[in-house]
């Protein structure tokens, strides 16, 4: 028997276990025959036997086995490593062993986190990890003062407590906080989600946010003040948010200025804020703003006797004194109005401001705004001083003499030739009137025109100024010719000489070579009225010496324009509409009268045969009867120049 284990407790001594199998080592006698089979009762296993078994016995292992666990795939880190290997390993084939915490642990949580136990312990220790708890798996985070708790002072009964399903609202566990009677929250009506004012900090220190749950915000001094001054006895509801229901004594208490006497509106927040009841400010621009010097005067100097309900608003309600003293100018005396507002402003009441185009129709430009009011309302006329410039500046009118006004007859509006930036220079706008002044017109002195002083019956036409240029012009000669007296018709304002005339004005309008010929070409003898307008009359010369064709020997009329243009005498064409007895595009003619008219004399005689010849038409003709060889006979037949 012995003999059966010691063969391979031998081997395995001597390194030799590994060449045997893993399930069996047979055992070979001296004659080479099987013996009796050992069988591995750690199943399927490839290290030595010697790495936990001694050669003096197989059992007990060594005291420090030289196994490495590592090579397993399961470690043995922090309390597993002291472990003793029969703790987990109850079966001797080690590879039945399971890694799972829960087949070793009992689960006391009744599977409430499932089977994941290093999720919160590690080998270190069986206390939970401390990032776990941190963590809390995201559902309820543990910050603030949760986060010193134990886990079980929310899951009651330790380690079997309730983990899955545990209410995270914060009145679940802070229901009797909820009822302390230091501030009764059941009594006051407060909800019962305890985060509106507490925080993960503290319990205490409690803050509410009074303008979200109440529409009511704390500033100032109320944000400092504990929740029982202003609710007392514990009564939230229903709360005045009114300043006068906790201010009540302090209104009736007022006296610099009474607000009782004063009648005072009881809404505190119009003068006071909640910072402080003093100093206290009250915003005058809702009735009568204060600017200027007004922001300085202390109120009892405006409101004497308390009077802070009727007093006026109007400037000459407080200063109708100072109106009445004034003298310079005197408003009494002037009869100017009691609104002081129209000269003065709040900053003083010397320096006056008086807008003379709002209020008096008048704009005051140039000199006049330098002048000073007694200059124009004189013995302190400013109701109804005149407008007008005469009014003022009739010297200055009646003593001009470069023109003499008065002589002249000029109007009395001084503003057509002169402006308020000073008498002189002056102008005077001649566009305004029914001659305006253009080109050489606007550089001629007003005494060119206007012979002594004449501003008045001048004549505008040209001829009435330019009598002797009309009489004394010889070319041509406007008098012998009998031109008209509208010199405009022919000369502008630029200059005399250069005069150019629209003859399209006329019956017969200049075009092609006639806009290019002089006109004594046409106006022999300076004789402009009468001019035949007939091309005849000029070209009468032209008509009766041309020969190609000849115009008289053909019997031609004298209606040029039949077959010339006014851009040049040649080449003539000679329109289809009147050549209406044969075409004129037939055969090679393409309208040269020569091809087919030979006699240049006679244009009645033409000539057939001299294109189309016997040989070319003979053929043609065979059989048809009464066919002669000549041009009148062809056109007899062909009048249309066809087939």
């Amino acid at each position: 028997m012995r003999a059966r284990w010691l063969l391979p407790l031998v081997l395995g001594l001597l390194g030799l276990l590994p060449l045997l199998s893993a399930t069996a080592v047979e055992a070979q006698s001296s004659a080479g025959g099987p013996q009796a089979k050992v069988t591995n009762p750690h199943g399927p296993i490839a290290i030595p036997c010697q790495e936990c078994h001694s050669y003096t016995s197989w059992k007990p292992i060594r005291s420090n086995p030289e196994f490495n666990h590592d090579q397993t795939g399961y470690p043995l880190r922090g309390m597993h490593a002291k472990v003793a290997c029969t703790q987990c390993h109850t079966n001797l084939v080690f590879r039945k062993i399971s890694t799972q915490c829960g087949d070793c642990h009992a689960d006391i949580h009744r599977r409430q986190f499932g089977a994941n136990c290093q999720s919160c312990h590690t080998v270190r220790g069986w206390q939970t990890s401390l990032k776990e708890i941190r963590d809390h798996q995201n559902r309820f985070p543990l910050i603030g003062a949760h986060a010193l708790l134990q886990c079980d002072d929310c899951h009651k009964n330790a380690a079997a407590g309730q983990f899955v399903g545990l209410s995270t609202s914060c009145y679940s566990c802070h229901q009797k906080d909820f009822q302390t009677p230091v501030l009764n929250h059941v009594a006051a009506g407060f909800p019962t989600t305890c985060e509106s004012c507490h925080t993960m900090d503290s319990w205490f220190n409690a803050k509410f946010d009074h303008l979200k749950y109440t529409g009511y915000a704390l500033t100032g001094a109320h944000a400092t003040l504990p929740c029982t001054a202003c609710h007392i006895n514990n009564v939230y509801a229903g709360t005045p948010a009114s300043c006068y229901a906790c201010h009540q004594s302090d209104f009736t208490g007022a006296t610099s200025p009474n607000h009782v006497a004063a009648g005072f509106p009881t809404d505190c927040a119009l003068c006071h804020t909640t910072s402080a009841w003093t100093p206290s400010t009250f915003n005058h621009t809702s009735v009568f703003p204060l600017t200027g010097a007004h922001a300085t005067v202390p109120c009892a100097q405006c409101h004497i006797n308390n009077n802070y309900t009727t007093l006026p608003t109007t400037c000459f309600g407080c200063h109708q004194s100072d109106w009445k003293g004034t003298t310079n100018p005197g408003h009494a005396a002037a009869g100017f109005p009691t609104t002081c507002d129209t000269c003065h402003n709040t900053s003083n009441w010397t320096t006056v401001n008086f807008n003379h185009a709002q209020y008096a129709n008048y704009p005051l430009t140039g000199v006049h705004a330098t002048l000073t009011c007694v200059q124009c309302h004189v013995n302190n006329n400013y109701a109804n001083t005149s407008t007008a410039c005469y009014s003022c500046h009739q010297a200055d009118f009646n003593g001009a003499t470069s023109p003499n006004h008065v002589a002249s007859g000029f109007p009395t509006d001084c503003s057509i030739c002169h402006t308020t930036s000073g008498w002189s220079p002056s102008s005077f706008n001649h566009n305004n009137t029914s001659f305006p002044l253009t080109g050489a017109h606007t550089t001629l002195n007003c005494v060119q025109c206007h012979t002594n002083n004449n501003y008045t019956t001048l004549p505008t036409a040209c001829y009435g100024c330019h009598q002797t240029d009309w009489n004394g012009t010889t070319d041509p000669n406007h008098a012998a010719a009998g031109f008209p007296t509208t010199c405009d018709t022919c000369h502008t304002t630029t200059a005399w000489t250069g005069a150019t005339f629209n003859h399209n004005n006329t019956p017969f309008p200049l075009t092609g070579a006639h806009v290019s010929v002089d006109c004594i070409k046409c106006h022999v003898n300076n004789v402009f009225a009468g001019t035949p307008t007939a091309c005849y009359s000029c070209h009468q010369a032209d008509f009766t010496g041309t020969t190609n064709p000849n115009h008289v020997a053909a019997g031609w009329p004298t209606t040029c324009t039949t077959c010339h243009t006014t851009t040049a005498w040649i080449p003539a064409t000679l329109p289809s509409q009147y050549h209406t007895f044969f075409p004129l595009n037939h055969g090679n003619a393409n309208g040269v009268c020569a091809t087919c008219h030979t006699n240049s004399n006679d244009y009645s005689v033409f000539q057939c045969t001299g294109c189309h010849t016997a040989a070319s038409t003979d053929p043609e003709h065979r059989g048809i009867s009464g066919y002669v060889y000549n041009s009148v006979n062809c056109y007899a037949c062909h009048k249309n120049g066809g087939g």
